[in-house]
């Protein structure tokens, strides 16, 4: 009897114990799964498509080892693009979700301009924070720097960083570019009224700041130590979050791969003579890559199952800047860039007349071929995107708005109309559905700014605008207006070589279903009522300047 007591006990105690683990580990879960996760957006500046060593067929240069791996743990997106192909546009629309027709920023903003992404737009950082999350920015902003167009006005709990692009000041110590820029103390009167030569595009008359919140912290800053300072601040961040229990966005806009170039080589090095290979760009390549290889290993050693990383870019590749510029892969956009002598032009059955071998120019940055905006994209999120994993899902950087509310359970306000579609089913189920249409906005380039002058739908991609793009060298390709538009099929075409024939009934159907849509949404846009209008004025005392009375406004308050 004592011994059948004895093991009814032990039965019960260890049916309880079943029980009671079977309950803490559902608990777990639950908490897990109720638990808001982090995300870490890294937002590359001027990236080329072939840049990521994942993206490459056969040997690789083994710039990005950490990415790679990411990418290796993650999920790889190959058919992911920036919502415009130049830097305030493509953030404008990354933080709102909507196309710069809708959210009025359709260029970029300059080191003088009084305003900014305009202050009806509600951006994502502003929603996370209402919903109490710790929103930090480092790195580049480019969406106002003045007043209520400041990153600590527009969500921000935090930010360091540059206001705009890192070419648009003077440093003491100048990085790579074409044309090389001069020091900032090399510049006198006679040199801020240089408008042509040897440094034409270099900016003098400001030095470059860093900002820290609201105040300028350094005024020129260095630009050698600048990726030091970004990845201080940004495991901080991390780290102070995690200690409190609070999650968090952290946007880090890197100044890679924008020249000047100011990789981990000596900065006594000559810059002024042109190196034989891409040496300079492959150390920035590799710097940036060590960057995120930092902020992955602090978000798997802190929090590693409730973080998000996406990595992606604003634009593509800087033709102009020669051996400073990126790889956009096999994405080459021939058709734009080819020379078209006259005896090739004379066999092309496409050519609408002679005028049509007046072509070559650039096919990247500022363009809507896809060097311009196919951009390297990796998201990473251990036991919850599936490792090692691809998808061929046309997205756009707009997605990232409704992506990113939706995994957090935040609403976006119903009072606008959004561009960007949620990809959460993409990420974490290997679904592949993505956008029916996509629209490239002019970009500086061909057109006005902002036009929705090319499409894509499915395999296929209409133009309805080419041209106006400076390659390395100088040349520009002549702009050209196409009435039918030049039609592509991207899945057997991807370097945009050959467009289909217009007198094929491919041509035909396709070119139709694009002219219907593309009108729908133009008066969508036309009848929005929430569309906003950005102000681009300009007024020289809107510069950031920490001490008016010192040349360059130079002055140095970082401890």
């Amino acid at each position: 009897m004592a011994e059948v007591l004895t093991s009814l006990i032990l039965s019960g105690i260890l049916l309880g114990g079943l029980l009671f683990y079977t309950v803490s580990q559902r608990g777990a879960e639950d908490n897990r799964l109720n638990k808001k996760p982090n995300f870490i957006i890294i937002l590359a500046d001027d990236i080329g498509w072939g840049d990521l060593d994942a993206n490459q067929l056969g040997e690789k240069a083994n710039n990005t080892p950490n990415l790679n791996l990411m990418a290796l743990k993650g999920l790889r997106l190959t058919d992911f693009h920036s919502p415009a192909s130049m830097c305030s546009p493509s953030r404008a629309a990354i933080l709102t979700g909507r196309y710069g027709l809708r959210n009025g920023v359709t260029h970029n903003f300059a080191v003088d301009s009084v305003a900014g992404l305009p202050l009806s737009e509600v951006t994502l950082p502003q929603l996370l924070q209402r919903a109490g999350y710790y929103t930090a920015m480092i790195g580049k902003w480019h969406l106002g720097h003045n007043g209520p167009y400041s990153p600590t006005n527009r969500g921000f709990d935090y930010y360091l960083g540059i206001p705009y692009s890192n070419d648009m000041g003077c440093t003491d110590k100048p990085g790579y570019d074409v044309p090389q820029c001069l020091p900032c103390d090399s510049y006198g009167p006679h040199m801020f009224r240089l408008k042509t030569g040897a440094h034409e595009g270099c900016y003098s008359k400001t030095a470059l700041p860093l900002f820290e919140n609201s105040s300028i912290v350094e005024q020129p800053l260095d630009l050698w130590t600048l990726t030091e300072q970004y990845k201080s601040a940004a495991l901080r961040i991390m780290h102070h979050a995690s200690q409190r229990g609070q999650p968090y966005l952290l946007y880090l806009a890197l100044a890679h791969m924008h020249v000047p170039l100011a990789p981990p080589l000596s900065p006594d090095a000559p810059t002024t003579i042109r190196p034989p290979n891409d040496e300079f760009y492959s150390a920035s390549l590799r710097e940036m890559d060590s960057l995120v290889g930092a902020i992955k290993t602090a978000s798997d050693d802190t929090d590693k199952d409730n973080t998000l990383i996406w990595f992606t870019g604003d634009n593509g590749p800087w033709e102009q800047k020669c051996q400073y510029a990126g790889s956009v892969g096999p994405f080459k956009g021939k058709w734009q860039t080819s020379k078209g002598k006259l005896f090739f032009c004379r066999e092309l059955s496409y050519l609408r007349s002679p005028f049509d071998c007046l072509i070559g120019g650039g096919s990247a940055k500022r363009t809507t071929w896809e060097g311009g905006h196919r951009m390297p994209t990796v998201a990473y999120w251990p036991g919850r995107i599936p490792a090692n994993t691809t998808s061929l899902a046309l997205l756009s950087g707009m997605d990232i708005f409704p992506t990113v509310l939706s995994l957090a359970r935040v609403t976006p306000p119903s009072d606008r109309c959004y561009d960007g579609i949620d990809a959460t089913n993409i990420l974490l189920h290997q679904e592949h559905t993505g956008h029916e249409f996509l629209f490239h906005p002019n970009s500086g380039a061909a057109g006005k700014f902002g036009d929705l002058q090319t499409v894509r739908t499915g395999k296929y991609k209409a133009f309805y605008i080419t041209g106006a793009a400076e390659a390395c060298g100088g040349e520009t390709g002549r702009q050209q207006l196409h009435d039918p538009p030049l039609i592509f099929d991207l899945e057997h075409d991807e370097a945009e070589e050959t467009p289909l024939d217009v007198k094929t009934p491919q041509y035909q159907t396709v070119a139709q279903r694009i002219a219907r849509i593309r009108e729908e949404l133009l008066w969508d846009i036309a009848t929005d009522k929430s569309v906003s209008i950005a102000d681009y004025s300009k007024d020289k005392s809107a510069a950031p300047c920490c001490d008016p009375l010192q040349a360059v406004c130079r002055c140095h308050r970082l401890g």
